[in-house]
């Protein structure tokens, strides 16, 4: 069954009258272009006559850094030869079955045209993507959309063999799943550790795009620490790793690896019409998350119940023109709450609309996105304390997060 996330987004709301909901618009993040720097030359003046019979010992040249991190202008051709075994094609399919209108089912609609009152259809969606093996006994980690509701998913190893496989468990939220295939002594992929990765380090990508089995491609991590509203995917909490390896659909789930041929990230999006922008998951969230699906099928994150947007002086004032005397914003920074989710621990904290979250924990947020990352760090029934200004007064507050509710569709 696919599943939705429905917290701490920023989402498109429509323009309404206070006080029960302050509505905002939400804002479109647009990434920016990279440049190219021109290198300079130096040219040394031989200062002296130099003797005939010396010569002069040769320059010593650095390396450029892709070389020099492996040592081997072919690095690229041995990581693939010794981690491409590992990277499988996931195969998946399920079956929609159309719903009959409900006026079709009225007793008068029937009397009258009997047969032909249309039936229910069914139709087969059909889908692919890449995977990685973690473990010798046959666990793969792929990407969430890449199973997602599926009734059958066929791996493929790259020596030819097909197994079916069983979806462990999948995360929409960070948009990781595991599943698990009958087999053993099977190729595993070493994992490398995503923290410590900067901006210009050489990567490979290897999967499926498009069908093309055993595709493989190079680049730099092109950026670190992407958010999720940066891409375009407010409902995700995850950092993303940004590079210029080419990606596809069908590279979905495939890992990015680093010259030593560690998997430092999973190849999960794109931005469309961009080029040269693909987005992956640091491989130490996906081991996170991949741990807890393994062991109880299903990932609980901490669930507030609002819905916000960074304050800015472009919405402050927008919301002066639309609240009027009704709601006394004095802030200049922080994270405004938009509306607040009946029933939720947000409610039940007393936070409502029109606050303005200044810290969490005791650290101080302007952002979403730092709002996004404390939760998703904080306890489940835990106490997280929260300090607000509501009406140009402090206000502190001691939220208890609850597992994030997931409404199932079928």
């Amino acid at each position: 069954m696919k599943t939705t996330n429905h917290d701490l987004t920023c989402k498109n709301i429509n323009i309404r009258a206070l006080p029960q909901r302050l509505w905002m618009l939400s804002i479109v993040v647009l990434l920016g272009s990279c440049s190219l720097i021109r290198a300079k030359t130096f040219e040394s003046q031989q200062t002296a006559p130099q003797p005939e019979n010396t010569i002069a010992p040769n320059p010593v040249i650095a390396p450029p850094p892709i070389i020099s991190s492996s040592g081997d202008p072919n690095f690229v051709v041995k990581v693939v030869q010794n981690a491409g075994s590992a990277v499988v094609r996931i195969d998946s399919s399920r079956t929609i079955t159309s719903r009959v209108p409900e006026e079709f089912n009225d007793p008068l609609f029937r009397r009258f045209f009997g047969d032909a009152v249309p039936q229910p259809r069914q139709r087969v969606e059909r889908g692919s993507g890449s995977g990685f093996i973690i473990n010798s006994s046959g666990q793969i980690l792929t990407n969430s959309h890449v199973v997602d509701g599926a009734d059958r998913v066929t791996v493929t190893l790259k020596d030819g063999r097909t197994f079916d496989g069983k979806v462990l468990g999948e995360d929409p939220v960070t948009d990781v799943a595991a599943i698990k295939i009958d087999a053993n002594n099977l190729p595993t992929l070493a994992v490398g550790n995503s923290d410590i990765l900067q901006p210009g380090e050489p990567v490979i990508a290897i999967g499926n795009p498009l069908g093309l089995n055993n595709t493989v491609t190079s680049g730099i991590i092109s950026a670190t620490g992407r958010s999720s509203s940066d891409i375009g995917a407010s409902d995700k909490r995850v950092d993303y790793i940004q590079t210029d390896a080419a990606i596809n659909p069908g590279n979905s789930g495939g890992p990015l690896l680093n010259a030593r041929g560690q998997v430092i990230a999973m190849n999960t999006a794109i931005l469309r019409g961009a080029q040269g922008l693909g987005f992956a998951i640091p491989i130490n969230t996906v081991q996170r998350i991949a741990q807890e699906l393994i062991a109880k099928g299903r990932v609980d994150h901490p669930y507030l119940g609002v819905q916000m947007v960074t304050l800015t002086p472009e919405n402050k004032e927008r919301i002066k023109n639309i609240a009027g005397d009704r709601l006394k914003l004095t802030a200049d920074e922080g994270v405004l709450l938009v509306e607040i989710v009946p029933r939720s621990p947000a409610s039940l904290a007393g936070l409502r609309a029109g606050d303005v979250i200044k810290s969490i924990n005791n650290q101080s947020v302007t952002k979403i996105e730092q709002v996004q990352k404390l939760v998703e760090n904080s306890k489940i029934g835990t106490v997280l304390p929260l300090e607000v200004e509501r009406n140009g007064q402090i206000v502190q507050v001691a939220v208890r997060p609850a597992p994030l509710p997931v409404r199932r569709e079928g």
